[in-house]
């Protein structure tokens, strides 16, 4: 593969870092770039880029997308993260927006899709259930059919970002009688002011609520809420989630990640000599740098590879060594901080006698424990892998 960009895609390169650099404000990339990016934070990005053009360049044109080129939608997508501009909402731009496009009605579209390419509405996702996480198509909320309406009963969990939630996308089960489990699943969506809907909070390691539990007890919500047809949303679903699996990937993200980690080596002086130069450390990070290269190529390949409503299997791939190399980033950036690294307090507390890399460095690393589990766990994916792209039959 060629991968010199020509000057039409360099000048393309440089109006999107234009747009990332000048147009976003510093604060809200810093604190991207920290890991504390806020609901705020990601409403004005998302709207700066809508403004651009730039919130939802996948989707089709004629619903605000782009008529980019592989090339080009790579280059967004590594821009976006190397300038630590925070990344669309995914629920809105890279799940719930693709599927109405493909899957929704003339009515939903005109509806949702201006208010979602512009965070006018907060998108959350409703597929993991106690139970049914990795195994999703095992779920057990149900959906009956009463008149004009659909009746909702079951629970939800691990819903990020849920406390924000305006509307949400869900699976239930239709047909509870479906000869395999993935069949008989319908594909929802439900204003999250309805009657029945309850929330609790899921606190995570690192002191944040993050994720949260919904809970349906004969939730109602109208017939036209369902996308496409009825006992098909288990293709809507693999449909979104080989999208979702490409960004979780982050690999600028991790670019990023690299060039802070290793310009903090050189300042952390390690018996007299600066950490970057101990041979150990200097080979476990230009490991990484020979993985991202790696995955950046093929990332590029896969970048807007999905088409007829079938995602590419690659992404599998893109989520399990992108996630790999998030977490062992991580790992070297503790290693950086030191014992400093150990007093883990609330950002940037000011009863914290440690530098603020040391304190986020500690928050990063258990919070980027989570990558390797949502979004498909690793396991699930080496197996789609085994079976789908070696062609290993039999794996178990």
């Amino acid at each position: 593969m060629d991968l010199e960009l020509t000057a039409d895609e360099k000048k393309f390169r440089d109006e999107l870092r234009d747009v990332f650099h000048n147009d976003v404000p510093a604060d809200i990339r810093r604190r991207c770039l920290d890991g504390r990016t806020t609901r705020d934070d990601l409403v004005t990005s998302m709207r700066i880029l809508n403004g651009h053009g730039l919130a939802v360049p996948e989707w089709p044109v004629k619903f605000g997308g782009q008529d980019w080129s592989e090339v080009q939608r790579f280059l967004y997508a590594s821009e976006l993260q190397r300038a630590s501009v925070p990344q669309p909402l995914a629920f809105n731009a890279s799940m719930v927006g693709p599927v109405l496009c493909e899957f929704g009605s003339p009515a939903q579209q005109q509806r949702f899709l201006s208010a979602t390419a512009n965070l006018d509405i907060w998108w959350s996702q409703g597929f993991s259930e106690p139970e049914a996480g990795s195994d999703l198509a095992s779920l057990k909320t149900t959906a009956r059919r009463d008149g004009d309406e659909w009746v909702i009963d079951g629970s939800k969990t691990w819903t990020t970002l849920g406390q924000y939630g305006d509307w949400m996308f869900l699976l239930a089960r239709t047909d509870p009688q479906a000869p395999k489990r993935q069949m008989g699943i319908s594909f929802f969506l439900l204003d999250m002011d309805t009657p029945g809907l309850q929330r609790r909070p899921i606190v995570l390691i690192d002191g944040e609520p993050e994720v949260n539990e919904f809970f349906f007890d004969g939730v109602r919500i109208p017939a036209e809420n369902l996308v496409g047809q009825e006992n098909q949303g288990w293709t809507y679903a693999k449909f979104l989630l080989g999208n979702e699996r490409n960004t979780i990937a982050r690999i600028g993200t991790s670019q990023s990640y690299f060039e802070a980690v290793a310009a903090m080596a050189d300042r952390v002086d390690i018996g007299g000599a600066p950490l970057s130069q101990d041979p150990e450390f200097r080979a476990r990070l230009y490991d990484i740098k020979l993985r991202l290269l790696a995955l950046e190529a093929t990332q590029m390949r896969v970048t807007g590879a999905s088409a007829d409503g079938k995602p590419s299997l690659v992404s599998s791939l893109l989520k399990l060594e992108g996630t790999k190399v998030l977490q062992e980033l991580s790992s070297l950036r503790m290693e950086v901080a030191g014992s400093d690294a150990g007093l883990v307090g609330q950002h940037d507390g000011p009863d914290l006698s440690t530098t603020d890399f040391a304190n986020l460095a500690a928050l990063q690393y258990l919070n980027l424990r989570k990558v390797s589990i949502f979004g498909g766990t690793n396991e699930i994916q080496r197996r789609v892998i085994a079976l789908n792209i070696l062609g290993l039959k039999g794996t178990r």
